[in-house]
């Protein structure tokens, strides 16, 4: 299995996955916010994303000191400062998490921090759950997922109507 917590395998991948690289590397960002052990998630590292996808930074990010983390954001000039960024703090399974979203060069990005390892954050297990089934149930099955996504319906809902679960968020987490 791919090594989800860097970002190397992004050099071999498609087209977007090698601009994502580009992209990410640029700017530096994993080397310069690796105190947070950033993983990028979401559907680009498995190659279900469609136009307009974001790019799903996840990080470790103790709340109590979210304006540090805000700050290494801003002053490690991975967010440009004249970049416009939308801060929320969203209660997930009852737990504070903060949001960033704002664009850079051509990605939509959206930053997600959870008082966890990020590799205990719902948003890499399901990454790699939906890894493990993509392998496992081939190319066809893939291009389905795809096709859902392109009309409008979420990558886990997408899974989840596929494999008939009957709440993917949660059953994901099982595979």
């Amino acid at each position: 299995m791919l090594d989800f917590t860097k970002i190397d395998y992004l050099k071999t991948g498609n087209e977007r996955q090698k601009r994502a690289y580009e992209v990410l590397a640029k700017h530096q960002i994993f080397e310069k916010l690796k105190d947070y052990s950033p993983i990028l998630a979401g559907t680009v590292p498995i190659e279900i994303d469609i136009e307009g996808s974001d790019l799903d930074l996840i990080f470790e990010v103790d709340l109590r000191f979210e304006e540090d983390f805000l700050d290494d954001l801003m002053f490690s000039r991975f967010i440009p400062y004249d970049v416009e960024t939308k801060v929320e703090y969203p209660i997930i399974n009852g737990e504070k998490c903060i949001t960033l979203n704002f664009m850079l060069e051509e990605f939509p990005i959206e930053i997600f921090g959870q008082n966890k390892p990020t590799t205990q954050q719902n948003a890499y297990l399901h990454m790699v759950a939906e890894y493990k089934i993509l392998q496992e149930k081939g190319e066809e099955f893939k291009q389905k997922i795809i096709e859902l996504k392109k009309q409008g319906v979420k990558t886990e809902p997408a899974f989840g109507i596929l494999l008939g679960l009957e709440n993917p968020y949660e059953d994901l987490l099982k595979f």
